[in-house]
């Protein structure tokens, strides 16, 4: 018998354990077992304490990041509500377009923001009615709802213009709930800003406050 067999037979035996050690109780500090970290002998029950100290840690460490996640959720969930109130006080379009910059860059801290916009009457001279390219409306239509990654192969790049060049990140936004009547860009020098990974729900409520607040105005 080996080790191997030792141990497929105390898992398929669980009491055994119990049972041996409540009828033995001296050998849980008679038995000598190797500190998992110096390496120094201690006895049966300190490696126990041991073994759950390190669980302890490592559940404390796990409750610390759910807690920090869940405050980071609220502090965009913040922000997402504010962007809506502000946009329902929006007298008008031009009144919501200036909000939406201007919490995008002081509120969500977003360097590059562009919205373009198609098949509505837009003020003369709105820079959101520069009108996409067929490459870029297909992009738009094909993605289906937010997406986050590198902006090097992203068609909708060049919307940036000469800033093109310095980013690294970017999300698309689409707009609209059943035609695609505009989109939201968002984009950093930072790579991992607009990560392929990261959530798309906030990004997702975002476009659809910023879809209604324009289509009503426009």
């Amino acid at each position: 018998m080996n080790s191997d067999d030792i141990a497929r037979y105390l898992i398929e035996h669980p009491k055994f354990l119990s049972t041996f050690f409540a009828e033995n109780p001296a050998l849980l500090e008679a038995v000598r077992v190797p500190h998992p970290h110096t390496g120094s002998a201690i006895s049966l029950a300190e490696r126990q304490t041991l073994a759950l100290r390190d669980k302890t840690r490592v559940l404390e460490g796990k409750l610390g990041e759910l807690i920090s996640f869940g405050e980071e959720n609220d502090a965009i969930s913040d922000k997402v509500h504010r962007l809506a109130v502000s946009l329902l006080a929006a007298d008008d379009y031009s009144a919501a377009v200036r909000v939406l910059y201007q919490q995008m860059h002081e509120d969500f801290v977003v360097e590059h923001v562009a919205l373009r916009l198609w098949g509505r009457d837009l003020p003369v001279g709105a820079p959101e009615a520069i009108a996409c390219n067929d490459e870029q409306r297909a992009y738009i239509d094909t993605i289906g709802g937010p997406q986050c990654g590198p902006s090097a192969n992203n068609p909708l790049r060049t919307v940036f213009g000469d800033q093109a060049q310095t980013l690294a990140s970017m999300a698309v936004v689409p707009l609209g709930t059943t035609n695609t009547f505009g989109v939201l860009l968002l984009a950093s020098e930072d790579d991992q800003r607009f990560h392929s990974a990261m959530g798309m729900l906030y990004l997702r409520r975002i476009g659809e406050l910023l879809g209604a607040a324009l289509a009503v105005r426009l």
